[in-house]
């Protein structure tokens, strides 16, 4: 299957300097996206890397190490007619649906602008009907839509002009980046479901940015957990929410209350060395179950089932993968299935 996006041992360094210190942001990050459309969800914390890997995605940002490729072209020397290609194939819904219009222009000017600039309509009547088709089949009527300036209309809505905007332009990938964070929680079901929606539809392929495992596993095939820019496990949504293997993600499925109020929440405890340097793996500080050889080298990926691997030495008897060879995990094909609140809840039953 021809690769149309990918990332390629990409690594993503801030600071330095004579005295400044260096963060490492993402750190040796390999995906592949292929033409046969998939929904991969980034999970991880607040500094985990996943708004700097969808910046590294879409070409805003530059990698420090690696290479990010359109087509097998490294997309930061791509020629005026292909960065015009992979800006109409690969596109964004940011998390505020706010900051994303100019309060000065009508919530029309977001999508007229992308029909006149790649020539989706030969007349102003066809791009009107262009719009509204769209509007419609993200949910919006265009009567009680267009016209408006964005302060009129609520986040839920504004929100989903982002992905109609997405929408018209046909894309092969979207990367929506915590697009749902900012909402109020009635409206995130509507939101996802206009995400696939798309998918299910119009087979574009979705890279699922965000905090929250809840909708990652209401939406995604597969779920990439992210730690400090690394990835801790990844493969199917199913296992990696069932039967978490890394103690991160363990952690993350953990962390969620119940709701009982005579259950206590202890959430997570700090161990005592919990502040201790390391050059092994970065969640060796915070993990109840380090081993000295933990805090010497980074695990590779680990093989623990088919379609899923954990980066922990806990498993250090199964496969090692290298990192570009974490697509071997990820489920490419079959009929994608959400797995909806009813299934997340018998799994975490604080939902």
């Amino acid at each position: 299957m021809p690769v149309l996006l990918e990332a390629r041992s990409v690594k993503k360094v801030y600071g330095g300097g004579l005295r400044g210190r260096r963060m490492t942001a993402v750190d040796e990050f390999s995906l592949a996206i292929s033409d046969e459309p998939s929904i991969i969800a980034l999970v991880g914390e607040s500094g985990s890397g996943k708004t700097t890997l969808a910046r590294l995605l879409l070409g805003l940002t530059e990698p420090s190490e690696g290479e990010v490729l359109y087509r097998g072209a490294n997309i930061s020397k791509l020629s005026t007619a292909a960065k015009r290609e992979f800006r109409r194939d690969v596109q964004v819904i940011f998390q505020d649906p706010f900051e994303a219009y100019n309060p000065f222009y009508k919530v029309d000017h977001v999508l007229e602008t992308p029909v006149l600039n790649f020539g989706l309509a030969a007349s102003r009547p066809q791009a009107r009907r262009l719009i509204e088709d769209t509007l419609r089949a993200v949910g919006l009527r265009p009567e009680e839509t267009l016209g408006r300036y964005p302060h009129q209309l609520s986040g839920g809505q504004r929100q989903r002009i982002m992905v109609a905007r997405a929408l018209l332009i046909r894309p092969r990938v979207i990367i929506a980046d915590e697009p749902v964070s900012m909402v109020d929680a009635s409206l995130r079901a509507t939101i996802l479901g206009s995400l696939r929606q798309l998918h299910d539809e119009f087979g574009i392929s979705l890279i699922y940015i965000t905090h929250d495992l809840t909708t990652a596993y209401q939406i995604s095939q597969n779920v990439i957990v992210l730690y400090r820019g690394l990835i801790a496990e990844a493969g199917d949504a199913e296992m990696v929410v069932r039967e978490p293997k890394h103690p991160y993600t363990q952690l993350l499925i953990g962390s969620i209350p119940m709701p009982d109020p005579h259950h206590p929440w202890k959430g997570e405890e700090a161990p005592a060395d919990g502040a201790r340097e390391t050059e092994g793996c970065h969640f060796a500080p915070r993990c109840p179950r380090a081993m000295p050889m933990c805090w010497q080298s980074q695990p590779p990926m680990y093989r623990t089932d088919k379609h899923r691997a954990a980066a922990c030495y806990l498993y250090r008897d199964a496969e090692p993968l290298a990192g570009v060879e974490i697509d071997k995990v990820l489920i490419r094909k079959g009929v994608l299935e959400p797995h909806g609140a009813q299934r997340f809840a018998e799994v975490t039953p604080g939902v």
